[in-house]
């Protein structure tokens, strides 16, 4: 079974996309044909999109499933005439705010996503995306001292986007080291690790989800054979919990999991002020 959605906003898009993809996810039996549509910031772009949304319930003879986050109220009330199943985010929660709080909803368009010049979070996250980038795969070691967290695991574990997912979300700076078959040989933790243990965190993945990731990569090779991933896998995992390091399997786990799980578990805040 195939359904169309549509993702709708006077902004970017992005809650739109989040909170939908969330909803339908719920749904596992039903295959979505998704479609998100940004800046529909004025009367005649909503009076196209209505007529895109009619279209695609004619072509599925369905109603599409239609998740806005449009402010603007005129707007809205013009996307509400598709023939379309229609989820209105901030119709459904703003008046109840605005009871409660006994004042009007300022009805800024892309207000979550905007640049606060008031604050220093958009430069923060940007400062950390650059962190997170000098220091990869163990680049830049003399700068762990200002690192948050410092993500480890064996090649291809999921250090990297780990990594730059907590700085753009979060503005944490955070490096990764990759733990390699000489590490593991040697049995110890590696030397620029030993003095920055508190800020480190393990990430470890089944041997078989790991060889087929790495076989993408090099395929039909050594570092791919599930011979040497087991090995990998095992050794690094006695590393971890003989120096009582912190870890996750990250094998079943998004980016967006995974980091929210490391934070949930090393008990560093979330910078989303």
């Amino acid at each position: 079974m195939k359904r169309s959605a549509f993702f709708i906003s006077d902004g970017t898009g992005i809650t739109a996309e989040g909170i939908g993809t969330s909803l339908l996810a719920q749904f596992e039996s039903i295959e979505f044909d998704k479609i998100t549509l940004p800046y529909i910031d004025s009367i005649e772009k909503a009076r196209e999109t209505v007529a895109k949304i009619n279209k695609s319930a004619m072509n599925d003879n369905e109603k599409p499933i239609v998740i806005d986050t449009i402010v603007d109220a005129d707007i809205r009330s013009e996307i509400a005439k598709a023939n379309a199943v229609t989820i209105d985010i901030f119709g459904t929660f703003m008046g109840l705010l605005e009871n409660e709080l006994h004042t009007k909803s300022t009805h800024i368009v892309g207000k979550s996503h905007a640049i606060n010049t008031a604050s220093r979070t958009y430069e923060r996250r940007m400062e950390a995306v650059n962190f997170a980038l000098d220091n990869d795969d163990g680049a830049r070691t003399r700068y762990y001292n200002e690192a948050d967290i410092i993500v480890v695991g064996v090649s291809r574990s999921g250090k990297t986007p780990t990594c730059i997912y907590l700085a753009l979300q979060y503005g944490i700076k955070a490096a990764n080291y990759p733990i390699t078959e000489d590490d593991i040989d040697d049995q110890k933790l590696p030397a620029p690790l030993k003095v920055h243990k508190n800020k480190i965190f393990g990430l470890t993945i089944e041997p078989e989800r790991l060889s087929l990731i790495r076989n993408e990569r090099r395929p039909n090779s050594r570092y791919a054979s599930i011979k040497q991933c087991n090995y990998e896998v095992e050794e690094v995992e006695l590393m971890y919990r003989r120096e009582r390091i912190p870890y996750l399997n990250t094998t079943d786990y998004s980016v967006e999991e995974i980091a929210t799980r490391i934070l949930l578990e090393t008990g560093i805040e979330r910078r989303v002020k």
